[in-house]
């Protein structure tokens, strides 16, 4: 073998070894978070307002669907999504579950979803993460940040237990029917229970 294919030959095995090397420092991707299915029959979205002179009015909606993501290793990789059909209200009173779904409050017609999308899921504990995102309402997207209770099925059974609770103020979204009388104040209540698909 002449010189010059000797070196040749060196060069390319040192280049192989380099190729293996940084190849083997390279750190392995990040597992994706795994997709939780939201179990319908578990999960209520609730709401109540006060009225001066009335009971306080408490309902739920009856429609919804939701996306949970979650990655127990790395939070901030968990992302959570719930799409709200605003003409699902359901205040146990016909007239006045129609009243809501009209243009003075709803206006399912011409808004049929409220939408809460996350941006960022923040670890506070082994059981409790802060979910920040955006809330669509009228039309209207503001932020939200709500701090979410977490229960993991203890005997491996892929469950998930949420609960959450959190206040938005309705006149931000430009819904001012009824106000001062009606509180300004919304209390929303979130429970949800999902299996890993």
């Amino acid at each position: 073998m002449t010189v010059q294919g000797k070196v040749f030959r060196r060069a390319r095995i040192a280049f192989v070894i380099l190729a293996l090397g940084a190849v083997s420092l390279t750190p392995a991707p990040a597992p994706a978070a795994a997709d939780w299915k939201i179990d319908p029959a578990r999960t209520t979205i609730a709401f109540a307002i006060d009225a001066t002179g009335f009971p306080r009015t408490e309902g739920r909606f009856r429609h919804f669907e939701g996306r949970i993501a979650v990655d127990f290793n790395r939070p901030e990789n968990s992302s959570v999504a719930f799409h709200v059909q605003s003409g699902s209200v359901d205040v146990g009173s016909a007239s006045f579950s129609d009243y809501l779904r009209s243009p003075a409050f709803l206006d399912a017609g011409k808004h049929p979803s409220i939408d809460f999308v996350s941006t960022s899921v923040q670890k506070l504990s082994d059981h409790a993460v802060r979910v920040t995102g955006e809330l669509t309402l009228l039309g209207v997207t503001k932020p939200l940040i709500v701090d979410v209770a977490v229960t993991r099925d203890a005997g491996g059974k892929g469950r998930l237990e949420f609960e959450a609770q959190t206040r938005i103020d309705r006149l931000e979204f430009g819904m001012n029917s009824g106000f001062p009388l009606v509180s300004r104040n919304v209390d929303l209540m979130i429970k949800s229970a999902a299996a890993e698909l």
